[in-house]
């Protein structure tokens, strides 16, 4: 039987390269190698694109010492002809069958390489340009969850040039503090803030704007608990919703941020979560209508504040989760009954079904 050929395609230019380089680790550890064919390429944080010949297991969190992509290595390069898709890897020729991009955040997550591989004509993992870029955009993806009849929490937009003190003092008038201040388009909590007075979210929205030019402030929702909700196109590439997990942050850490995340036992991850059967189905159907809402396609992880006089808050929709095997949205499917190297089965299965180009929405 002919194998599969898959490029996994992760590091990149955004903050979020490490951690897209754990999730790759867990992706290549996962491929059979009786089933694909598998040809890892890394994304270094400057831009270039080489052949990754290490092992899956260089590409862990070690001690906490991120991975990441190293400058050097044989240069690839995608070749843009839909009639014979494939890369060229120094200067040798390799047809690809699919591509595996597991980036996260700007230059990977966002649309752009979703829109090189259509133009190369690679069929890929995940959602196409459009839902991509949407769900890159907080503004956007709150925007089009609202007009779709889903509850988002408070929030403003800071756009690119707008005088910080008049941003912080505009945010204080329109939210109740604390407010939590990130990136308009980035992810892994990197740059976020919690801002409980105004000259903190002069601080913050400063912080922010390292990472994105854009930036959007969020009410604080008091007491909600953390739920997720992982989302995957079945055979027939209709969204089925996982079993939904709980975030606990632990004591001493003011939210779940980056550290808590990834370097330290900052955070509790509770799966399934405990909560009723009737809040369990809200959040799975809230889950697959935000997955069509945006035009996703493939997978996503979305996220929800269960509040007790609000219901279900919508948070976020990832179009590209942490894919590593502790991060939650392989978790969650592990326990609706899918073993990680089956969830990687599945997703490889459906780009493969939709292929390149237009293609109906889900």
């Amino acid at each position: 039987m002919n194998r599969v050929r898959v490029c996994v395609l992760f590091g990149g230019r955004s903050s979020e390269h490490e951690i897209s380089c754990v999730s790759a680790g867990g992706i290549l550890a996962a491929l059979d190698p009786l089933r694909y064919e598998v040809i890892a390429v890394g994304i270094t944080k400057s831009g270039r694109w080489t052949l990754f010949a290490g092992d899956a297991s260089a590409l862990a969190i070690v001690n906490g010492k991120l991975p990441e992509v190293s400058e050097g290595g044989v240069p690839v390069q995608l070749a843009i002809n839909p009639a014979s898709p494939g890369l060229m890897v120094g200067g040798e020729f390799i047809d690809l069958d699919v591509a595996f991009p597991v980036l996260h955040g700007l230059w990977g997550e966002d649309g752009t390489v979703q829109g090189l591989l259509e133009l190369a004509g690679v069929p890929y993992v995940g959602s196409g340009v459009l839902a991509s870029a949407t769900a890159m955009d907080k503004p956007v993806t709150k925007t089009l969850l609202t007009a779709a009849g889903l509850k988002t929490g408070s929030w403003v937009e800071v756009p690119a040039g707008e005088p910080v003190e008049a941003a912080a003092a505009r945010v204080v008038a329109t939210l109740s503090l604390p407010v939590f201040v990130k990136p308009a388009r980035a992810g892994s909590s990197r740059g976020i803030t919690k801002a409980a007075k105004e000259s903190d979210v002069v601080s913050a929205i400063e912080r922010a704007r390292q990472h994105d030019p854009k930036v959007i402030v969020e009410a604080a929702v008091v007491g909600a608990r953390e739920i997720e909700c992982g989302v995957m196109v079945d055979s027939a590439g209709q969204p089925q919703a996982s079993t939904c997990a709980e975030i606990k942050v632990a004591p001493g850490f003011d939210y779940y941020d980056f550290d808590a995340k990834y370097l330290s036992d900052g955070a509790e991850l509770i799966v399934p979560a405990a909560i009723s059967d009737e809040e369990m189905a809200a959040v799975q159907r809230e889950a697959v209508l935000a997955f069509v809402a945006l035009g996703c396609e493939g997978l996503a992880r979305v996220d929800f504040f269960l509040t007790n006089d609000d219901g279900l808050i919508v948070n976020e929709v990832n179009t590209m989760p942490g894919f590593t095997p502790i991060s939650m949205f392989p978790q969650m499917f592990q326990a609706s009954g899918l073993s990680y190297p089956e969830i990687v089965d599945v997703l490889i299965a459906d780009a493969l079904r939709r292929d390149s180009g237009l293609r109906p929405s889900p």
